[in-house]
């Protein structure tokens, strides 16, 4: 029985999944793998028995991804699991900022005496809006949920524009063929009535939207956040609503600042909060881990290469190596040393790791194991 540390509760599926070898609870003490959601990880002390961490979710920011990377721990996300649902965040979003739906059932609510319905007739139109459908959306990365937000604001008659220097080839493949692909952000500030940011948060786009971008974009413009609150400057961000710059600014990560300003719409961090966007993550995880435990297969890694292979021959091996010359060449020579027939061999790299799966036609003995950990730039090795 393998135990499988949980660190935040997550859906009851991930453990359906896990199966009957595997025990997944709060207190594990040599867990072989890790869930969570929102827990941080970056003080924690993680027990050496860990191979990998799975997170529920697509963002990472809360796991010392490079660290983990240094220490053979795998880390696996689920991108996509929840885009349907910030997705559909997204569209209620577009229709908040364009309406005065927010503010108007504040003011609703406030109202007294028995001639309500008379006083909602004389008031209403202070809440008056504008519609979305013939407007022109700027969709900031084309990963899932941009595609899929792009494509459904095509249906509900928008022109949109999409950016992404970095979109696969799965996601163009996706793409509405009506969306325009723009290769620079300034044309998209320019054109753009309402702006939605679907981007990871990295050196490179914190604090993307600010004083500088914010100048660049269309008067009255209408910015959704719905990714993580560091993309934007929260005080340019005001600055440019209290000038009229920005109609309103819609977003999910609340911040003190932010709260009771008119034209600034704050979401308790609703994203991804759907019970079938939290039944998907978990089983994208739980599925990744198992997988990863069981086969030594990598998949949806943020510090580690893709790297699968279905199985053959009679003994799995797999090493996490720095991916610099001649590592490989070494692992194959212990291999071979040893008079051990390698039936198939898969080696990925991406950034600074690399990693292999070697499938044996024999068994691989402990002493084989402990020559291939005394390759130099060698991080862990595994027998399954």
């Amino acid at each position: 029985m393998k135990d499988i540390l949980l660190l935040n509760a997550v859906s009851p599926l991930a453990a359906e999944v896990m199966g009957s070898g595997y025990t997944l609870s709060t207190d594990a003490k040599n867990p072989v793998g890790v869930m969570l959601r929102s827990f941080s990880m970056h003080d924690y002390a993680l027990p050496q028995s860990v191979l990998a961490v799975a997170r529920a979710g697509a963002g990472t920011n809360n796991i010392p991804t490079a660290d983990y990377a240094e220490r053979g721990v795998v880390v696996l996300n689920t991108p996509g699991a929840n885009a349907n649902a910030v997705k559909e965040l997204c569209l209620a979003a577009l229709l908040l900022s364009s309406r005065g739906i927010v503010d108007g059932i504040a003011w609703t609510n406030s109202l007294v005496g028995d001639d309500v319905a008379q006083q909602v007739e004389k008031g209403k139109k202070q809440f008056a809006g504008r519609e979305i459908m013939g407007k022109t959306l700027g969709v900031i990365g084309l990963g899932a949920i941009g595609v899929q937000i792009g494509n459904n604001a095509v249906k509900l008659g928008m022109n949109v524009l999409g950016y992404d220097p970095y979109i696969t080839i799965d996601s163009a493949w996706k793409l509405n063929h009506n969306i325009t692909k723009i290769d620079g952000l300034d044309e998209l500030f320019a054109s753009s009535d309402y702006i939605t940011l679907h981007v990871p948060l990295t050196d490179g786009t914190r604090g993307m939207i600010n004083a500088a971008a914010i100048a660049k974009m269309k008067d009255g413009v209408n910015i959704i956040n719905l990714s993580r609150g560091e993309l934007c400057v929260n005080a340019d961000i005001l600055a440019a609503v209290k000038s009229g710059k920005i109609h309103t600014y819609v977003t999910d990560f609340a911040s003190p600042e932010l709260l009771n300003v008119p034209n600034v719409i704050v979401m308790p961090h609703l994203g991804a909060s759907t019970e079938e966007a939290e039944d998907n993550c978990a089983v994208m995880a739980a599925q990744n881990l198992k997988d990863f435990i069981e086969n030594g297969n990598i998949k949806n890694s943020v510090n580690f290469p893709t790297c699968t292979a279905p199985r053959a021959g009679v003994c799995r091996v797999t090493v996490i190596q720095r991916n610099v010359k001649n590592v490989l060449k070494s692992i194959t020579d212990v291999v071979s040393g040893a008079a051990i027939n390698i039936e198939n061999l898969v080696s990925c790299a991406r950034g600074d790791y690399a990693y292999t799966i070697i499938d044996a036609a024999s068994d691989v003995p402990l002493s084989v194991l402990d020559s291939i950990r005394a390759c130099e730039n060698v991080i862990r090795v595994r027998k399954i």
